[in-house]
């Protein structure tokens, strides 16, 4: 039988990931059924595989969120150790106080210009449904030359690790 602990180890690295790339580019559909996306910084990733994220009310990904299933997908990638995460989740604007408190952050100021009794500062969170992420173990160099012998060999290189992970 499963523990928990076991059963949580994929998600556990999926939060990892997040934290240590903190921006995402979050994509919501608009009401001409276009995907549109915007660079977000997670301020915190839980254990049950929620992200929460600053927002303005007013910006027109709350109304998207609430017009279309609360559905939104959330891209992190880091370039430089070729770490890429893909969310797909439930997100849903959270106004609580106590909660932008224990988030709060002075780079949040520059959006928020009244601190954290700005009118227009709410949460968005975004509970992962499903999330895949690609991991490359090996350093820049060594990817490089893995790519090269793909080429050379004709069979495609093998990059590091992926998986799908499903939060239910």
């Amino acid at each position: 039988m499963e523990t928990k602990e076991q059963v949580n180890k994929p998600l556990e690295k999926v939060r990892e990931m997040i934290e240590d790339i903190r921006i995402a580019m979050m994509t919501t559909v608009d009401e001409q059924g276009n995907l549109v996306s915007r660079p977000m910084a997670a301020l915190e990733v839980d254990g049950d595989g929620t992200i929460w994220f600053f927002t303005k009310r007013s910006s027109p990904k709350v109304d998207q969120i609430d017009h279309n299933d609360h559905r939104v997908n959330l891209a992190f990638a880091s370039v430089s150790n070729a770490d890429y995460v893909s969310v797909s989740g439930h997100a849903q604007e959270f106004a609580d106080k106590i909660r932008i408190n224990e988030l709060w952050n002075p780079q949040a100021k520059a959006w928020f210009p009244d601190g954290k009794d700005d009118p227009e500062l709410t949460l968005l969170r975004v509970h992962i449904d499903m999330a895949e992420y690609w991991s490359a173990s090996d350093s820049r160099m060594i990817r490089l030359i893995q790519q090269a012998t793909a080429v050379i060999t004709g069979n495609p290189p093998k990059m590091g690790e992926n998986e799908k992970v499903y939060n239910n």
